[in-house]
């Protein structure tokens, strides 16, 4: 694993964590099983793990930006070796610690993980969801950027469904996660509330998808068989050959082979 530490340069950085859970089958992905299996799916949770931080790594190509993983449970650092690009960091996200009562569920998570980034002296951080391998890079470039220019702003990515992908910000506010109904079509409107109760500009990403499903697995599909505008997602596609997705999945899901 890499650690990236020490405050030296890291004001002129931005970081971007992707909140991620150790790899354990039936503890990952688990609304894509079924259609897949629970080792299937946490192979393929460990695929989008590996493309979006290789994404990251990309991005750090063109802005100043620092990729890493955000993680829980404590003690589960090991079980991310060997899975994530070169140059990502870890850092533990397990929501304990001190924080308002406002702040609950996964939003304990989200503020652990900015207050542990800032701490290393970073002078933007991002929060990244672990659940969309094609996001174009030119969204992470952009938000890093925004971040990073003089005068106070927030940076949203809204996700299809309602919630985010992505959330940006130049300090550690626990407002931003307070009163928020997590895992609800309600995410990313109570965020915004929440940005424009600081009087905080807004930069607004276009919006992309998570893959947390059987319909978003089947778009991702399509997505990677005819490749536009998103990120490669190399691992995702090699995963899908080794299941065999990108035959018998695909053709089940479009009503051509019956359930097995």
């Amino acid at each position: 694993m890499t650690h990236i530490d020490g405050r030296a340069g890291n004001a002129g950085r931005c970081a971007i964590a992707v909140m991620a859970k150790a790899p354990r089958p039936g503890r990952v992905k688990t609304r894509l099983s079924p259609p897949l299996s629970p080792d299937e799916a946490m192979a393929m949770g460990a695929a989008f793990l590996r493309d979006v931080t290789a994404n990251l790594r990309c991005a750090a190509r063109d802005a100043p930006i620092a990729g890493f993983v955000a993680y829980a449970p404590a003690g589960s650092d090991s079980l991310f070796d060997g899975l994530l690009a070169p140059d990502t960091g870890l850092v533990l996200a397990d929501g304990t610690g001190a924080m308002p009562d406002t702040v609950q569920g996964f939003g304990r998570s989200l503020l652990h993980a900015t207050r542990a980034l800032f701490d290393r002296g970073f002078g933007a951080v991002c929060v990244l969801n672990a659940d969309s391998p094609t996001l174009p890079t030119d969204r992470l470039i952009e938000a890093a950027t925004a971040l990073l220019r003089p005068g106070p702003r927030a940076v949203l990515g809204p996700a299809e469904d309602g919630g985010y992908y992505l959330l940006g910000m130049q300090t550690p506010d626990p407002h931003l996660f307070s009163a928020i109904d997590w895992s609800t079509d309600r995410v990313a409107v109570q965020t915004r509330t929440r940005i424009a109760e600081r009087d905080l500009p807004l930069v607004d990403l276009p919006p992309w998808y998570d893959v947390d499903d059987g319909d978003a697995l089947t778009r991702l599909l399509r997505e990677l068989a005819a490749p536009g505008a998103g990120f490669a997602a190399p691992a995702t596609r090699a995963c899908i050959a080794r299941l065999g997705l990108d035959r018998h999945h695909r053709a089940r899901m479009e009503g051509a082979l019956p359930p097995q």
